[in-house]
């Protein structure tokens, strides 16, 4: 008997399409339904280790001795993924986090482990709210630990402030409670010391937007790259211009590789206040100015712009992670400034 075979160009291209985004669909919350039964599971490890534990606590030393028999009773079952030290995350997992309903389900078993370094309650509760609202991954996660990004921005703004922000229990009203000083740049793999101009570091910034989305922070998009503006028979080049839905307005990036100069604020004013009235519209909030320089003078900056200044940033940008002792440095000035 002869089939009859019907040409694939028949077949049309959108139900193909809604298929395969039934698969894709699939397989996402496959992985998700995984990942949440993972992270249950090692939380009931650390609640039966914690509550056994309790029972035996006249004996300093049966934590110890616990663990270290239900690690090798599991491993011959299940393999070396219940070792000693894992058995020991699971208690750290289930007494830093002892409310099974505070689990969330957008966190998967590695970037709970991430979380589980931060000694800090405040600083854990800042990047779940982070990583659950700008749907980061693992790595991200890490990516803004390493950077220190929760310090950098009480830098600029009150602890209670930038808890209140991430949880989006307010909006952010200033840009100051969104962008960081100093960013930094790690991603790019540029040298400290290497001289370079310029245009090569805003070629890095393109080349890695998604990073540097990323470290801009929230609602940030990209707009263009040396936007071409004309004022009567001159015309400039602006290095980046991005919108912020979050505080719905144009943001203006000037990049320069030397020591910020009140030049240098001057010349950003004037583009801030071209698309201030030019492009802007009536709805929209001013623009915004950031100048990423490699060295600044905080108080020439102070000098050189108005009082009560929201639209001109200057933000040092920094090649490579900062260290604690580096921030502890800078709450000492900003403290010892006030």
């Amino acid at each position: 008997m002869l089939q009859f075979k019907w040409p694939m160009s028949k077949i049309s291209k959108s139900f193909i399409q809604a298929v395969k985004q039934i698969i894709a669909r699939a397989q996402i919350n496959a992985v998700s339904a995984v990942n949440q039964e993972r992270v249950q599971m090692y939380w009931q490890i650390g609640r039966h280790i914690v509550e056994e534990e309790q029972q035996g606590k006249e004996r300093a030393d049966y934590g110890a001795y616990l663990i270290k028999s239900l690690a090798e009773e599991l491993e011959k079952d299940f393999g070396s993924g219940f070792s000693i030290r894992q058995l020991e995350t699971c208690r750290q997992f289930y007494n830093t986090f002892p409310n099974t309903h505070a689990l969330r389900a957008q966190l998967n078993w590695t970037q709970y482990k991430l979380l589980l370094r931060l000694d800090d309650a405040d600083k854990r509760t800042y990047y779940i709210e982070e990583s659950c609202k700008n749907n980061w991954s693992s790595r991200q996660l890490e990516r803004q630990i390493n950077s220190q990004l929760y310090e950098r921005l009480l830098l600029s703004n009150d602890k209670e402030k930038v808890l209140a922000v991430a949880k989006q229990e307010v909006e952010p009203e200033s840009p100051k409670e969104i962008i960081k000083d100093p960013m930094v740049l790690e991603f790019l793999g540029l040298k400290p010391q290497a001289a370079y101009y310029e245009k090569n570091l805003e070629s890095a910034l393109i080349t890695n937007m998604q990073s540097f989305l990323l470290e801009l922070g929230n609602g940030f998009s990209f707009v263009a790259r040396q936007k071409r503006i004309q004022i009567e028979d001159d015309e400039f080049f602006l290095d980046l211009v991005f919108y912020n839905r979050l505080l719905r307005c144009f943001v203006v990036i000037e990049i320069k590789t030397h020591k910020l100069t009140h030049q240098d604020l001057g010349q950003l004013q004037m583009y801030v206040n071209y698309y201030d009235r030019t492009v802007k519209l009536k709805d929209e909030n001013p623009t915004i100015g950031i100048l990423l320089c490699a060295d600044k003078n905080n108080t020439m900056v102070e000098y050189a712009l108005p009082e009560g200044n929201t639209q001109i940033l200057a933000s040092k940008y920094q090649l490579y992670l900062p260290k604690k002792e580096e921030l502890e440095r800078e709450f000492k000035k900003m403290i010892d400034h006030e």
